[in-house]
Protein backbone atom coordinates (compact mmCIF):
# COMPACT_ATOMS: atom_id res chain seq x y z
CA UNK A 1 0.00 0.00 0.00
CA UNK A 2 1.38 3.43 -1.00
CA UNK A 3 1.33 6.14 1.60
CA UNK A 4 -0.91 9.10 0.68
CA UNK A 5 2.00 11.47 1.30
CA UNK A 6 3.64 9.94 -1.78
CA UNK A 7 0.88 11.33 -4.00
CA UNK A 8 1.03 14.68 -2.21
CA UNK A 9 4.69 14.99 -3.16
CA UNK A 10 3.85 14.13 -6.79
CA UNK A 11 1.20 16.85 -6.90
CA UNK A 12 3.47 19.58 -5.60
CA UNK A 13 4.55 22.00 -8.27
CA UNK A 14 7.84 23.84 -8.27
CA UNK A 15 7.75 27.63 -8.35
CA UNK A 16 10.60 29.17 -10.34
CA UNK A 17 12.08 32.58 -9.60
CA UNK A 18 14.46 34.31 -12.03
CA UNK A 19 16.25 37.40 -10.73
CA UNK A 20 18.04 39.84 -13.05
CA UNK A 21 20.72 41.89 -11.30
CA UNK A 22 24.23 43.29 -11.63
CA UNK A 23 25.09 42.03 -8.15
CA UNK A 24 24.30 38.29 -8.18
CA UNK A 25 26.46 37.54 -5.14
CA UNK A 26 24.13 39.58 -2.91
CA UNK A 27 21.60 36.73 -2.93
CA UNK A 28 23.89 33.88 -1.90
CA UNK A 29 23.68 34.08 1.89
CA UNK A 30 19.97 34.89 2.16
CA UNK A 31 18.72 32.19 -0.20
CA UNK A 32 21.02 29.50 1.18
CA UNK A 33 19.75 29.58 4.77
CA UNK A 34 16.69 28.44 6.72
CA UNK A 35 13.29 27.90 5.09
CA UNK A 36 14.25 29.02 1.58
CA UNK A 37 17.25 26.71 1.55
CA UNK A 38 15.06 23.75 2.57
CA UNK A 39 12.43 24.68 -0.01
CA UNK A 40 15.07 24.57 -2.74
CA UNK A 41 16.51 21.32 -1.46
CA UNK A 42 13.01 19.79 -1.44
CA UNK A 43 12.44 21.07 -4.99
CA UNK A 44 9.46 23.21 -4.02
CA UNK A 45 11.08 26.34 -5.40
CA UNK A 46 13.92 27.07 -7.80
CA UNK A 47 15.84 30.35 -7.65
CA UNK A 48 18.03 31.41 -10.57
CA UNK A 49 20.07 34.63 -10.45
CA UNK A 50 21.15 36.11 -13.78
CA UNK A 51 24.00 38.61 -14.11
CA UNK A 52 22.79 41.39 -16.41
CA UNK A 53 26.36 42.21 -17.39
CA UNK A 54 26.60 38.84 -19.16
CA UNK A 55 24.15 40.25 -21.72
CA UNK A 56 25.94 43.55 -22.39
CA UNK A 57 27.02 44.30 -25.95
CA UNK A 58 30.54 45.64 -25.38
CA UNK A 59 33.72 44.25 -23.87
CA UNK A 60 33.35 46.52 -20.83
CA UNK A 61 30.03 44.87 -19.92
CA UNK A 62 28.21 48.23 -19.95
CA UNK A 63 24.58 48.01 -18.87
CA UNK A 64 23.82 51.70 -18.23
CA UNK A 65 24.20 55.10 -19.84
CA UNK A 66 23.41 58.79 -19.29
CA UNK A 67 19.73 59.79 -19.55
CA UNK A 68 18.35 61.55 -22.61
CA UNK A 69 17.24 65.08 -21.74
CA UNK A 70 19.85 65.42 -19.02
CA UNK A 71 19.62 64.76 -15.33
CA UNK A 72 21.66 63.14 -12.60
CA UNK A 73 22.67 59.50 -12.48
CA UNK A 74 22.81 56.62 -14.94
CA UNK A 75 19.96 54.61 -16.43
CA UNK A 76 19.86 50.87 -17.18
CA UNK A 77 19.79 50.21 -20.92
CA UNK A 78 16.93 48.32 -22.54
CA UNK A 79 19.10 46.08 -24.77
CA UNK A 80 20.71 43.83 -22.13
CA UNK A 81 17.41 43.48 -20.27
CA UNK A 82 15.67 42.44 -23.48
CA UNK A 83 18.40 39.89 -24.17
CA UNK A 84 18.26 38.29 -20.74
CA UNK A 85 14.46 38.04 -20.87
CA UNK A 86 14.60 36.35 -24.27
CA UNK A 87 17.16 33.93 -22.84
CA UNK A 88 15.11 33.23 -19.71
CA UNK A 89 11.56 32.82 -21.06
CA UNK A 90 11.73 33.17 -24.85
CA UNK A 91 10.67 35.96 -27.19
CA UNK A 92 7.15 34.62 -27.71
CA UNK A 93 6.25 35.15 -24.04
CA UNK A 94 7.27 38.81 -23.91
CA UNK A 95 4.55 41.44 -23.71
CA UNK A 96 5.53 43.28 -26.86
CA UNK A 97 5.42 40.19 -29.10
CA UNK A 98 2.37 40.47 -31.40
CA UNK A 99 1.60 36.75 -31.26
CA UNK A 100 2.42 36.49 -27.59
CA UNK A 101 1.49 33.26 -25.83
CA UNK A 102 -1.02 34.29 -23.18
CA UNK A 103 -0.28 33.72 -19.52
CA UNK A 104 -1.30 30.06 -19.70
CA UNK A 105 2.24 29.35 -18.57
CA UNK A 106 1.56 31.53 -15.53
CA UNK A 107 4.75 33.54 -15.94
CA UNK A 108 4.96 37.12 -14.64
CA UNK A 109 7.76 39.60 -15.39
CA UNK A 110 8.08 42.19 -12.63
CA UNK A 111 10.12 45.38 -12.78
CA UNK A 112 10.97 46.50 -9.25
CA UNK A 113 10.31 50.22 -9.30
CA UNK A 114 9.57 53.02 -6.83
CA UNK A 115 6.59 54.08 -8.96
CA UNK A 116 5.09 50.60 -9.10
CA UNK A 117 2.07 49.17 -7.28
CA UNK A 118 2.76 48.62 -3.59
CA UNK A 119 3.44 44.99 -2.73
CA UNK A 120 1.19 43.42 -0.08
CA UNK A 121 -0.07 40.05 1.15
CA UNK A 122 -2.88 39.97 -1.40
CA UNK A 123 -0.28 40.21 -4.18
CA UNK A 124 1.87 37.57 -2.50
CA UNK A 125 -1.06 35.13 -2.51
CA UNK A 126 -1.80 35.90 -6.16
CA UNK A 127 1.85 35.42 -7.15
CA UNK A 128 2.05 32.12 -5.24
CA UNK A 129 -0.38 30.64 -7.80
CA UNK A 130 2.03 31.35 -10.66
CA UNK A 131 4.58 28.93 -12.05
CA UNK A 132 7.31 31.48 -12.65
CA UNK A 133 8.23 35.00 -11.59
CA UNK A 134 10.97 37.07 -13.23
CA UNK A 135 12.23 39.98 -11.09
CA UNK A 136 14.22 42.80 -12.70
CA UNK A 137 16.36 44.69 -10.17
CA UNK A 138 16.99 48.30 -11.08
CA UNK A 139 19.91 50.42 -9.89
CA UNK A 140 21.25 53.96 -10.05
CA UNK A 141 18.79 56.51 -11.49
CA UNK A 142 16.45 53.85 -12.80
CA UNK A 143 15.61 51.69 -15.81
CA UNK A 144 14.85 52.75 -19.39
CA UNK A 145 11.07 53.25 -19.47
CA UNK A 146 10.78 50.96 -22.50
CA UNK A 147 11.37 48.02 -20.16
CA UNK A 148 8.23 48.89 -18.18
CA UNK A 149 6.26 49.79 -21.31
CA UNK A 150 7.07 46.85 -23.57
CA UNK A 151 8.69 44.04 -21.58
CA UNK A 152 7.54 43.89 -17.94
CA UNK A 153 4.05 42.70 -17.05
CA UNK A 154 3.89 45.05 -14.08
CA UNK A 155 5.91 47.35 -11.85
CA UNK A 156 6.05 46.62 -8.13
CA UNK A 157 7.27 48.72 -5.20
CA UNK A 158 7.84 47.37 -1.69
CA UNK A 159 7.10 50.69 0.02
CA UNK A 160 7.14 54.46 -0.07
CA UNK A 161 10.89 54.83 0.30
CA UNK A 162 13.96 54.61 -1.90
CA UNK A 163 16.59 51.86 -1.81
CA UNK A 164 19.91 51.72 -3.65
CA UNK A 165 18.61 48.91 -5.85
CA UNK A 166 15.98 46.26 -6.42
CA UNK A 167 17.88 43.39 -4.81
CA UNK A 168 16.32 43.67 -1.34
CA UNK A 169 12.80 44.05 -2.81
CA UNK A 170 13.47 40.93 -4.91
CA UNK A 171 14.44 38.99 -1.77
CA UNK A 172 11.30 40.29 -0.06
CA UNK A 173 9.01 39.06 -2.83
CA UNK A 174 10.73 35.68 -3.16
CA UNK A 175 10.50 35.14 0.61
CA UNK A 176 6.90 36.31 0.95
CA UNK A 177 5.63 34.30 -2.03
CA UNK A 178 7.64 31.15 -1.30
CA UNK A 179 6.26 30.66 2.19
CA UNK A 180 2.72 30.52 0.74
CA UNK A 181 3.59 27.58 -1.51
CA UNK A 182 2.32 24.28 -0.16
CA UNK A 183 5.03 22.42 1.75
CA UNK A 184 7.46 25.32 2.21
CA UNK A 185 6.24 26.16 5.72
CA UNK A 186 5.66 22.97 7.70
CA UNK A 187 2.85 24.25 9.92
CA UNK A 188 -0.04 25.33 7.69
CA UNK A 189 -1.98 26.62 10.69
CA UNK A 190 0.64 29.31 11.28
CA UNK A 191 -0.01 30.70 7.78
CA UNK A 192 -3.81 30.63 8.12
CA UNK A 193 -3.75 32.60 11.37
CA UNK A 194 -0.96 35.10 10.71
CA UNK A 195 -1.17 38.86 10.20
CA UNK A 196 -2.74 39.93 6.86
CA UNK A 197 -4.15 36.43 6.30
CA UNK A 198 -7.48 38.22 5.99
CA UNK A 199 -8.57 41.83 5.67
CA UNK A 200 -7.53 44.16 8.51
CA UNK A 201 -6.31 41.23 10.62
CA UNK A 202 -3.20 41.47 12.80
CA UNK A 203 -2.08 38.46 14.74
CA UNK A 204 -2.45 38.29 18.54
CA UNK A 205 0.61 38.64 20.85
CA UNK A 206 2.70 35.57 21.64
CA UNK A 207 4.37 34.44 24.89
CA UNK A 208 6.57 31.54 25.91
CA UNK A 209 8.60 30.39 28.95
CA UNK A 210 9.37 31.64 31.51
CA UNK A 211 6.02 32.61 33.04
CA UNK A 212 7.74 35.40 34.97
CA UNK A 213 10.77 37.39 33.84
CA UNK A 214 12.44 39.89 36.16
CA UNK A 215 15.04 42.15 34.53
CA UNK A 216 15.73 43.55 38.02
CA UNK A 217 14.55 42.96 41.61
CA UNK A 218 11.71 45.48 41.39
CA UNK A 219 10.31 44.53 38.00
CA UNK A 220 8.19 41.54 36.99
CA UNK A 221 7.02 40.89 33.47
CA UNK A 222 4.23 38.30 33.53
CA UNK A 223 2.53 36.13 30.95
CA UNK A 224 -1.24 36.95 30.87
CA UNK A 225 -3.05 34.65 33.29
CA UNK A 226 -5.61 33.61 30.70
CA UNK A 227 -2.89 31.88 28.65
CA UNK A 228 -1.98 29.79 31.68
CA UNK A 229 -5.58 28.89 32.57
CA UNK A 230 -6.03 25.94 30.23
CA UNK A 231 -9.47 27.32 29.32
CA UNK A 232 -9.37 27.22 25.52
CA UNK A 233 -12.62 29.14 25.11
CA UNK A 234 -11.27 32.05 27.16
CA UNK A 235 -7.93 31.85 25.35
CA UNK A 236 -9.68 32.04 21.96
CA UNK A 237 -11.66 35.08 23.15
CA UNK A 238 -8.44 36.72 24.35
CA UNK A 239 -6.80 36.14 20.96
CA UNK A 240 -9.70 37.89 19.23
CA UNK A 241 -9.53 41.03 21.35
Amino acid sequence: MVNSSFFAVLERRKMRFDIVTIFPEMFDSYFNESILARAQKNKLIEINVHNLRDYAQDRHKTVDDTPYGGGAGMVFKVEPIYKVLVKIIGKSKLKYFKKRIKNNSKTNIILLSAKGKKFNQVMAKKFSKLDRIVLICGRYEGVDERVAKYLADEEISVGDYILTGGEIPAMTIVDSVSRLIDGVVGNKESIREESFSRKDYLEYPHYTKPKLFSPDKKTNWKVPEVLLSGNHHKIDDWKKT
